[in-house]
């Protein structure tokens, strides 16, 4: 019963650190940062591209981007950050 009760706990807690690290709507396998670009670099492509930046933040390994689009509308977008492909997001549970 003592193994059982430890190891709930220990699920529990990974579940917990998981939950509160990103929102799940997107996850990316990054790898170690150092191999990231940087998120300036992100900002400039999608600038020129007509975006209008409002915030960019990681989340789930990726690059969280707020911003509106070339057509003004808003956007909440993910990249991959070493490739700056987009990643395909799951919609939000309500």
């Amino acid at each position: 019963m003592k193994h059982l009760v430890t190891a709930g706990l220990a699920v529990a807690t990974l579940c917990f650190i998981t939950l509160s690290h990103a929102t799940g709507l997107a996850t990316c396998d990054s790898g170690p940062r150092s191999g990231w670009q940087p998120q300036e670099k992100l900002e400039k492509q999608l600038t020129e591209q007509g975006w209008k930046i409002r915030r960019i933040k990681e989340d789930g390994g990726c690059y969280e981007v707020y911003a509106f689009n070339e057509k003004g509308e808003r956007v909440e977008a993910y990249f991959h950050p070493v490739t700056f492909a987009p990643v395909p997001t799951t919609p939000r549970q309500r």
